[in-house]
């Protein structure tokens, strides 16, 4: 990556820079999302945008439009030589005094930058999170604030024990999500996924899902995941079969995982 989109245009990435005193730096306080880049533009544009909208009217943060971001996302592809890969928006309250308070008239950083790749099929071993659980209730699971650090404990506490990802449950012990993807069981030849009223993050691929009448929204306990016929992770960027779980290997379904990878639209890793 040697250009970066910074504040409405296009800049050397050597040469971009954010004040230290940037409350996305020092509070934690902004959105973001990830997006998949295929032929060179921004899928799932409008799923994106209208979490982050969603989010923007909680923080009360301005965020840019989504002709904007569609016109930075092309800008930044092209100048990038990028045509599959990833790119990430980052919007931020910009520079504020001291304190907790927002400015009142916030001036917003917004920055994208973009990453070649493709999207892949894949497997994950699993451990169900001890230090960290999810707050159902809390407004902050409806967003994806620039605040991971309870999403970095768990991955840390996966990785320990030589697992990839961790499984977050939330405070009444149900299944929310992980730290970077939605949870998909297969039951009973159904693909069934947590609501957001688990404190599930409303996943770009899991409304890809839902608005195609693929999956349905459910109460999933631990005991559920032990006992599907399969279980899979999915984000904007991929979908893994889980092959394991606290050590305990999960049953396998090569089928199920095609489909949801062509429901998906992602190419099978050879």
């Amino acid at each position: 990556m040697s250009v970066v989109w910074l504040n409405g245009r296009l800049c050397d990435a050597h040469l971009a820079h954010v004040s230290v005193a940037d409350r996305g730096l020092t509070l934690g306080d902004g959105l973001f999302e990830t997006f998949r880049v295929h032929s060179g533009m921004l899928r799932h544009l409008d799923v994106h945008m209208a979490r982050l909208q969603a989010g923007a009217a909680i923080l009360d943060l301005p965020v840019p439009s989504l002709e904007d971001v569609q016109q930075a996302g092309q800008a930044l592809c092209q100048a990038n030589g990028i045509q599959q890969g990833s790119a990430r928006l980052t919007v931020t309250r910009g520079v504020g005094p001291r304190g907790l308070l927002p400015p009142e008239n916030p001036v917003p950083t917004i920055f994208m930058t973009v990453t070649s790749g493709v999207p892949t099929c894949s497997s994950v071993s699993v451990l169900t999170s001890k230090r960290v659980r999810q707050d159902e209730k809390s407004i902050l699971c409806q967003m994806k604030s620039l605040n991971y650090l309870p999403f970095i404990l768990a991955r840390q506490e996966a990785a320990r024990a030589g697992c990839e990802d961790a499984l977050i449950l939330n405070l009444a012990g149900r299944v929310a999500d992980t730290t970077v993807s939605t949870v998909v069981i297969q039951e009973s030849g159904r693909w069934l996924t947590p609501a957001i009223t688990e404190g599930a993050l409303p996943g770009v691929a899991r409304a890809v899902l839902l608005g195609a009448g693929l999956v349905a929204e459910a109460e999933i306990i631990p005991q559920r995941v032990y006992d599907a016929e399969a279980v899979y992770l999915i984000n904007s960027l991929g979908a893994r079969s889980v092959t394991s779980l606290d050590g305990r290997p999960l049953p396998q379904c090569q089928v199920g995982f095609n489909k949801l990878c062509a429901a998906l639209d992602i190419p099978l890793s050879s």
